[in-house]
């Protein structure tokens, strides 16, 4: 049998297990030719463990309109503002508006470790540090 031709690959961010194909996921499937129904309830089927918690994924789509989706890790942001206890993080890098522990950090780098650019944990912790900057997230200890 001959090999697939990926025609198209996108991201989109869901949640686990709960996705519907209201917009925004509906449009953004049926724009390149997935049907969003098959998609959805595969998807939720493959998340359904993670109930609610947001979930990157990245979608090939081959010649044939079958497709291929591969979940990703839940982006930083998000795990930064659920440790924090954040409804969301401040427009103003300067405004700090929560903190966020050491271990916490250490815990969403370890998480986020395969999807991220970084050799040791370490370096994958100031990844993280850098990203809780930027939303007003303090890091102590």
């Amino acid at each position: 049998m001959a090999k697939k031709q990926i025609t198209k690959q996108f991201k989109i961010t869901a949640p686990g297990g709960q996705a519907t194909p209201a917009p925004p996921i509906g449009p953004a499937l049926g724009a390149n030719g997935i049907n969003p129904g098959q998609f959805i309830q595969a998807f939720n089927d493959r998340t359904k463990d993670l109930n609610g918690k947001v979930v990157g994924c990245l979608i090939s789509v081959y010649q044939d309109r079958s497709f291929d989706f591969e979940i990703k890790s839940s982006p930083a942001a998000s795990l930064l503002k659920t440790a924090a206890g954040l409804e969301k993080g401040s427009g103003e890098p300067l405004n700090i508006v929560g903190s966020v522990t050491s271990d916490q950090v250490r815990a969403i780098a370890e998480e986020k470790m395969e999807d991220l650019n970084s050799a040791t944990v370490e370096s994958a912790m100031r990844v993280i540090e850098g990203t809780a900057r930027s939303m007003g997230i303090a890091v102590e200890g």
